[in-house]
């Protein structure tokens, strides 16, 4: 067994897919309307769905927002240099909510950035 996806519900899915792809750098994989069912699908990732993880955007054309609740967490991503991906983040346009930096109690550089909807990505420091 292995994890294929994480879903998130998204407000403007065009928006939503700009951020993962020009702003982490992600990849649109697929994209698939359903007309009868009033929604769209797109997963996007850093490869293969077969090889990685990946996220399902969700849009349901007539919702323009989410409440993002207090059960989910974050989305996390390793990354080479914590503090560069900050830099780079905001020098695309988005939006850093954590600078990097040590984890509270812990050595583990950590940050996290804000994607258009709210959701959380925390970057993880490679060792």
């Amino acid at each position: 067994m292995r994890i294929l996806h994480t879903m998130i519900r998204v407000g403007d899915l065009d928006k939503s897919i700009a951020f993962y792809t020009e702003v982490l750098g992600m990849k649109l994989l697929r994209r698939n309307d359903y007309p009868e069912g009033r929604f769209t699908l797109a997963f996007v990732g850093y490869g293969s769905e077969a090889e990685q993880a990946v996220i399902e955007l969700t849009h349901n054309w007539d919702t323009a927002t989410y409440d993002l609740g207090n059960g989910f967490g974050h989305i996390a991503v390793e990354v080479e240099d914590a503090y560069r991906a900050c830099e780079e983040v905001k020098r695309r346009g988005g939006k850093v909510t954590r600078e990097a930096g040590p984890m509270k109690h812990g050595t583990t550089v950590i940050a996290f950035v804000e994607d258009p909807d709210g959701y959380k990505i925390e970057f993880i420091q490679k060792k």
